[in-house]
């Protein structure tokens, strides 16, 4: 057998009643990801190959949820145990012969270097089998574990644990590495005699016991880690560690968080040196922020691109657009899907993008709409433009090529493409093309009526 081969199953097939959902537990959301996708990428990341997810309730939108990752899938129908779900994946590893991680997707919170500890522990010591422990202040619910010293006799569950065994404060966190085959060997002959009439996957370790082989533990620092989840307020506990971890990295990664208590960024983002955040800010998706940047208070930004030195003001905004460096962004501005800033924008309070491209150092200060339109460079657009992109059944697009200047108030009926170095009068509707350096102007004549006000006057008013 080749020591140096590690292969993972990774349990998945609760329902997860207490979460009160329709949805699997195992794909609510911690940091922008399923909790599912934490122990999986944690196995991936420690070199498992394969990766068996153990699937039952939910098991296609499981399934879905990973479909850009490695890994393989195995069915459990019915559910009698943990013993049961390790066993349900013999099958897919029916050729592999090495160490085998078993890890729980409902314990989203253990760090790679735990389990990496588990590895180095587990083949020093050459153990038959090696669980993870935790030492809990209420270790109620929890099995617990049985030692002589060093070595480990056994795990008794709560259920069956005498009353001194229940005063035992280590307790079994479901997460093992064993040696496969012979694990799948042991749990195939297995019986049911215990008070819940499943097979536990505990009575793995007696039986190596048993049979005079070595087991061994790994005492968690950091017992948090093996917090799994069972209800959402479960869930909103782990979910505050999480973001924790992930705030402390990166100001130990030189950015600033003025709150770290009030700022919720996303396991996937990445941040920039010397960027300043705000409190109240929300960093979701795979976003990507430069470095020297400003983040004011109130501002979202979800699956953004966002270059070195931009600011964004309070209140924006920003969902799937890219940045370019130098620009302003806000107060209160609101960037769509498909916006593209080349750089050195300025997007005022109160404007809205939507699939707009706009060329490098062009701005648009206050309450203007640019929807599917390309904008060249140096553009000016006044306060109160829109585009006017949607006829009803279709979408058009509107074309400014550089330098062209936008009085307020306009209005460009799509499609129309303004030539460049133009200048388009304030209040005009345009609904024809533009040549270039030429003044557009559409309004309707002002008429003054004198002494308009004094006629209309009625006998007798006083004014």
């Amino acid at each position: 057998m080749n020591a140096t081969k590690i292969a993972a199953v990774v349990l998945a097939a609760g329902k997860g009643t207490r979460m009160k959902s329709e949805r699997p537990k195992v794909l609510h959301e911690l940091a922008g990801r399923p909790m599912l996708h934490y122990p999986v990428d944690g196995a991936l990341a420690l070199g498992c190959r394969p990766v068996v997810l153990v699937t039952g309730h939910g098991a296609d939108e499981v399934r879905a949820s990973l479909r850009d990752r490695q890994v393989s899938f195995a069915l459990q129908e019915q559910q009698l145990g943990t013993g049961h779900a390790l066993l349900s994946a013999r099958r897919s590893l029916e050729d592999f012969c090495g160490d085998l991680l078993l890890l729980c997707g409902d314990v989203p919170l253990l760090r790679r270097e735990t389990l990496q500890q588990l590895l180095d522990l587990h083949r020093a010591e050459q153990a038959a089998a090696t669980v993870l422990t935790a030492q809990l202040d209420n270790p109620r619910g929890y099995g617990r574990i049985l030692r002589d010293g060093d070595e480990v006799l056994g795990i008794v569950e709560e259920k069956d644990a005498t009353e001194q065994q229940r005063g035992i404060r280590e307790v079994n966190t479901g997460i093992y590495i064993f040696t496969a085959p012979r694990v799948f060997d042991i749990l195939a002959g297995l019986g049911r005699d215990n008070a819940q009439g499943e097979y536990y996957l505990t009575d793995v370790l007696a039986a190596l016991r048993r049979a005079g082989q070595r087991v061994q533990a790994l005492v968690l620092e950091d017992a948090d880690e093996a917090m799994g989840i069972n209800s959402r307020v479960q869930l909103a506990e782990a979910a505050a560690i999480l973001r924790r971890r992930i705030n402390e990295r990166w100001m130990l990664d030189g950015v600033t968080l003025v709150d770290p208590a009030a700022t919720y960024i996303d396991d996937a983002v990445k941040i920039g040196p010397d960027t300043v955040i705000h409190p109240g800010v929300s960093l979701w998706g795979e976003s990507r922020i430069g470095r020297n940047c400003i983040i004011e208070p109130g501002v979202t930004v979800t699956g953004c691109e966002v270059g070195d030195g931009v600011r964004l003001k309070s209140g924006s905004v920003l969902e799937g657009a890219q940045i370019g460096p130098q620009s302003d962004i806000g107060p209160m501005a609101h960037l769509r899907p498909g916006t593209i800033l080349a750089g050195r924008n300025k997007i005022g309070n109160f404007v809205e993008t939507k699939k707009a491209t706009i060329g490098e150092g062009s701005k648009a200060s206050h309450l203007t709409y640019i929807g599917d339109a390309e904008v060249g460079a140096r553009v000016n657009i006044g306060c109160g433009t829109i585009t006017c992109n949607y006829d009803g059944v279709n979408k058009h697009r509107t074309i400014i090529e550089d330098e062209v200047f936008v009085g307020s108030d306009t209005q460009f009926i799509a499609p129309v493409r303004i030539g460049r170095n133009s200048l388009i009068g304030a209040g005009s509707t345009i609904t024809k093309d533009v040549p270039a350096h030429s003044l557009a102007l559409a309004r309707s004549p002002q008429k003054n009526i004198e002494n308009w006000t004094l006629r209309r006057k009625k006998p007798g008013k006083k004014s």
